[in-house]
């Protein structure tokens, strides 16, 4: 059923129980794992800001990942690991789409009611955009 399965990263407690939760599924269904960060860009950006914030954003999640990979290296599955610079919602879902993912993870993180409103989440953004099934841990 889930052959490919992009688990976003954000460092948060929720993304960590969306990772735990999206191992489980990958393990029961022998799937692949893409696991993805982004790094948001302040506006406007220049290149010279943009290659830097790439390059601390994967130097900083490279120690995450080095952690998920050992968790995944526990139950006999290899992670693949991307980091990415924009809107977090867009990448991931470009990501998913690239990847031709049939399982998006990601966790929920809770806003104001005034906030949600006027904004919006990632979550929430990803749910209506994806292509394939999403799955939100709380």
């Amino acid at each position: 059923m889930f052959k490919k399965i992009l688990i976003a990263c954000d460092s948060s407690p929720s993304a960590y129980r969306a990772f735990r939760l999206g191992l489980e599924i990958a393990e029961k269904f022998d799937a692949s794992i893409t696991v993805l960060a982004v790094a948001q860009l302040p506006e406007p950006a220049s290149i010279v800001e943009s290659t830097t914030i790439l390059e601390l954003a994967t130097e900083h999640y490279q120690t995450i990942f080095a952690d998920l990979r050992k968790l995944a290296a526990a139950v006999g599955i290899v992670l693949e690991t991307r980091v990415a610079i924009g809107h977090a919602a867009e990448q991931i879902l470009h990501c998913a789409d690239e990847e031709k993912v049939d399982l998006i993870v990601m966790g929920h993180r809770g806003k104001s009611a005034i906030k949600r409103w006027l904004l919006g989440s990632v979550s929430k953004r990803v749910i209506s955009y994806a292509t394939c099934s999403v799955l939100i841990a709380r």
